[in-house]
């Protein structure tokens, strides 16, 4: 039994099974699943595409399998005020971390330096196991970060007062 269409949430009105996935685990083109329920499929995309929690998959039968995200450990980001909160989100930004953002707080994944980081300015950060579903990125990127590894020092003291180019010292 193959998958070949993603169906986007709240666009279907019951499914046949469920596949719980963390966020990494959300970002497939072509992989074997087994619903919570044993129901088995392949995966059959076109190509890579970041499922979000609630997206069906289209079986060849016309069956549909929910996608669950699955509690993931966390950051939590919570700030003073909405300015001091865009303040933070700026600084992780600029750090290239997958974010889920909404009016109140930022999820990030639990990374113990980010933690200081955001300490340091004035953030508060409390640790919390959610469904990790961050934001798509400006040019269609799906969230799927590659794992940074992070050293004590991180390389980033920019002062720049015009359009440049340059390059952020990453290992990746």
């Amino acid at each position: 039994m193959r998958a070949a269409t993603v169906l986007p949430a709240g666009s279907y009105t019951e499914a046949a099974d469920s596949v719980t996935l963390d966020h990494d685990g959300r970002h497939r083109r072509r992989i074997a699943l087994t619903g919570t329920g044993g129901l088995a499929f392949l995966l059959d995309l076109p190509e890579a595409v970041a499922l979000r929690h609630g997206d069906g998959l289209l079986l060849e039968d016309g069956r549909i399998v929910r996608v669950e995200a699955v509690p993931e450990p966390l950051l939590e980001v919570t700030a003073n005020d909405p300015h001091h909160l865009l303040r933070l989100a700026w600084h992780l930004g600029n750090r290239h971390l997958p974010a889920m953002i909404d009016a109140e707080r930022i999820l990030i994944r639990r990374d113990h330096v980010i933690a200081d980081m955001v300490r340091g300015l004035g953030g508060r950060v409390t640790e919390i196991d959610a469904p990790f579903d961050p934001e798509g990125g400006a040019y269609g990127g799906h969230g799927h970060a590659h794992a940074h590894a992070h050293a004590e020092a991180h390389g980033h003291a920019h002062a720049h007062a015009s359009s440049h180019s340059h390059a952020h010292d990453h290992d990746h």
